[in-house]
């Protein structure tokens, strides 16, 4: 059986390296990409000059100035680095035709069979450095048996379990001042290198993904900045040290995706290497001989666009669910706008109305020298088939019943308001009272025709659970504290019991089974408690919704 090898491919300057490619060497001083993290403006992407200043991603642009004031910035473009990943990705498939994107700055490399025709996995590994060098990329590579080895080799290699800064050790210095010392050691002293420098290998020898792995940080493991403070709160440092730890209780407290990754990264869980799917393109461009600015040419660019676009979906029998007006500015930045549909469209009237609300969002700055309209999601429609008088008679019945009045305007609706915002509620076959219906997408879900009705009474206005000051009994008090208000019992119907579902994880119903009572007060108020009888959580009375 041969061996499966993952070949992880990591651009740690894509999106600073993909600005200076666009302005073609005329940016000589240090370099960032600033993006928008929390309400600050933060240095996304670094050039190498950048970095040999001091600076590090993450940092905030203010700081950043202060340390370099030449320092040049430009803005984030997620879409055209996402673009960029596309062509390194197509261009790479020379190594093995098994590959895919790892958004936003990386590539996967199924070699399994294919390492022998470089010269081998050392040659392979030094060959795709030096193909994206000579591109004018940063890339680092490595190698090993699963995507969660590699993808940590390629970003992690050669650095021991450094300690988080979490804000709890009073040793932690300044991250500039270690970054000085450990430089101005380096230059001094030759023969002694800093501690994060290390002669590990980024190819890891088949088989030996835990002994490679091992002594690298918990960030190596994929896992999310704030699990990797917990985790680093408790001494937890190196991969090692979470391997060692009993795996239902590190899932039970810090959830699945924990043991999840690493799981996958030791081989126990696999993770598939998907490549792209090849791209039927629905697009088209404008190339336009002088820069237009107005609203009105904008319009008239798309209207010159429309018709060949929505001629290639319809031979090809497919409908737009998004359409994308990309319009290229002569200052090289670019300005985009997305509208989606409710349901699939092929009709010139209907993409134009909805792009024409977008036009005035547009910044074009000095000027468009270039249009493109595509539609990056579709979907089939349905064909002309030969049918019987009755059966088409049926259909057109059918289809003027049901009509297209409403999807068209959940479409102009979401255009304004984005289509995420536009849902609606389905029912759903579950006792837990929060889960006794789904909130779905409109725009990719028809309404809900047939609503179960809940086999006991359910409040009107259901909220999470909120702590209740009663005795700790299962009898329904008759005097309980609830939101600064005392309330006195004046009936009680119950109880509903409802136990949690043991196959599920959730967080919030680690207090165990629960029994469940309709409480009139002398006051009035009609409120759903319920007793909580203890499980990882304390037991007690909560209030959960309100009968009105």
């Amino acid at each position: 059986m041969i061996q499966r090898r993952i070949l992880s491919i990591w651009f740690p300057r894509l999106a600073a390296e993909r600005a200076l490619r666009c302005q073609r060497g005329t940016i000589f001083s240090p370099f960032a990409i600033a993006a928008e993290k929390r309400g600050k403006q933060i240095l996304a992407s670094l050039s190498e000059a950048a970095e040999r200043e001091g600076l590090r991603p993450g940092q905030p642009l203010r700081d950043a100035q202060a340390i370099c004031p030449g320092l040049v910035t430009r803005p984030a473009d997620p879409s055209g680095d996402a673009a960029f990943l596309s062509c390194l990705r197509r261009w790479a498939e020379r190594y093995s035709p098994w590959i895919a994107e790892e958004a936003p700055d990386g590539l996967l490399v199924n070699i399994t069979g294919c390492a022998h025709l470089f010269g081998g996995e050392k040659t392979l590994l030094r060959q795709a450095e030096s193909d994206f060098s000579e591109m004018g990329v940063t890339a680092r590579g490595a190698i090993a048996d699963t995507v969660g080895a590699a993808w940590a080799l390629s970003r992690f290699a050669g650095m021991a379990g450094q300690p988080l800064h979490c804000g709890d050790a009073i040793e932690q210095e300044a991250r500039a001042t270690r970054s000085r010392a450990a430089k101005k050691q380096w230059d001094r002293k030759p023969g002694i290198k800093p501690a994060h420098a290390s002669t590990t290998s980024p190819i890891a020898p088949p088989g030996k993904s835990r002994e490679v792995i091992g002594p690298l940080p918990l960030s190596a493991l994929r896992l999310p900045d704030e699990i990797s403070i917990q985790l680093a709160r408790l001494g937890l440092r190196t991969v090692d040290n979470l391997i060692e730890l009993p795996r239902a209780s590190l899932a039970r407290r810090f959830g699945q995706d924990v043991a999840r990754r690493l799981d996958q990264a030791l081989g126990i869980q696999p993770e598939p290497v998907s490549p792209a799917r090849p791209e039927k393109p629905f697009a088209v461009r404008l190339t336009l001989p002088e820069p237009i600015g107005l609203g009105k040419d904008i319009l008239a660019s798309i209207d010159r666009l429309l018709p060949p676009l929505c001629q290639k979906l319809r031979k090809a029998e497919r409908g737009a669910r998004k359409i994308k007006l990309e319009l290229r500015r002569v200052d090289n930045g670019n300005s985009t706008a997305e509208v989606g549909f409710a349901r699939a469209v092929d009709s010139e009237e209907t993409i134009r109305a909805l792009l024409a609300l977008k036009i005035a969002d547009l910044d074009v700055g000095f000027g468009v020298d270039m249009a493109r309209l595509s539609a990056p999601a579709t979907e089939p429609v349905q064909t002309i088939k030969h049918k019987g008088h009755l059966d088409v008679a049926a259909e057109v019945s059918s289809d003027i019943a049901a009509g297209t009045e409403i999807k068209d305007l959940i479409a102009r609706i979401g255009a304004r308001t984005g289509l995420e915002a536009i849902t609606r509620r389905h029912s759903a076959n579950s006792n837990i009272p929060e889960k006794t219906s789904a909130v779905m997408a409109a725009a990719w879900s028809e309404p809900e025709t047939e609503w179960k009705p809940p086999t006991n009474m359910r409040p009107a206005f259901l909220f999470p659970p909120e702590p209740v000051a009663a005795p700790d009994r299962a009898a329904p008090p008759k005097r309980f504290r609830w939101r600064r208000r005392d309330f006195v019992s004046g009936n009680a119907t119950g109880p509903e019991r409802i136990a949690p579902e043991w196959w599920l994880d959730d967080p919030s119903w680690r207090s165990g089974t629960r029994d469940y009572w309709r409480i009139e007060t002398t006051g009035g108020e009609r409120l759903w408690l319920f007793y909580a009888y203890g499980g990882l959580n304390s037991s007690g009375w909560f209030c959960q919704g309100d009968f009105g």
